[in-house]
């Protein structure tokens, strides 16, 4: 694997960790404000300016709403962040990790706990979010798998099939056969 033409092995671990950044399924927030948890791990916190936080807010589609509350963001997000929705929880976890600014975003199943309104608010926070940079998901939504510029079905610890996902539909090979065996919905 690569990164900027430069095998992966060879690149500094904190050098290749600061092109990264993660959003997983589980969103982990903390007792704090909205704005605390924007910022939460940032190596220079103290040199994000508001600007940036509205930026990345916008981005991730959770701004409007969070100006709504009546402490904006320096709202409480409670225990574990229990005072906010599944969605909005996701959508913070997706503005904080673009404040980072990261070459690369990973994503591990970031849409599947969510109703299909919040769905639909992440997805395209993750439409913006992708302008620039490499997005890595791991998903079994077939509209992530749509969504995506190629599919790379990994079976038994190697790639077993890859490429758009119309290619993989019509080549109805592994991927195909994968989609049925998930009960996806798809018909042969």
């Amino acid at each position: 694997m690569f990164i900027d033409d430069k095998p992966l092995a060879s690149l500094d671990v904190q050098e290749y960790r600061r092109k990264l950044a993660l959003v997983s399924q589980e969103t982990v927030l903390y007792q704090g404000t909205i704005r605390d948890n924007l910022l939460l791990g940032l190596a220079k916190a103290s040199s994000v300016s508001d600007e940036d936080i509205t930026t990345a807010c916008r981005q991730a589609n959770i701004h409007d709403f969070i100006v709504s509350l009546p402490d904006g963001y320096h709202t409480n997000c409670g225990p574990r962040g229990t005072a906010l929705s599944g969605g909005q929880r996701q959508r913070i976890a997706i503005a904080r990790a673009l404040l980072r600014k990261p070459e690369v975003l990973l994503l591990d199943e970031a849409t599947s706990a969510l109703d299909a309104e919040n769905e639909t608010l992440v997805r395209e926070a993750l439409e913006r979010a992708g302008e620039g940079r490499t997005i890595v998901a791991a998903a079994h939504h077939v509209q992530t798998m749509k969504a995506a510029d190629r599919v790379v079905l990994i079976e038994r610890g190697g790639v077993a099939e890859q490429g758009p996902f119309t290619d993989l539909i019509e080549k109805k090979g592994p991927f195909l056969e994968f989609l049925r065996d998930e009960t996806l919905g798809l018909s042969p």
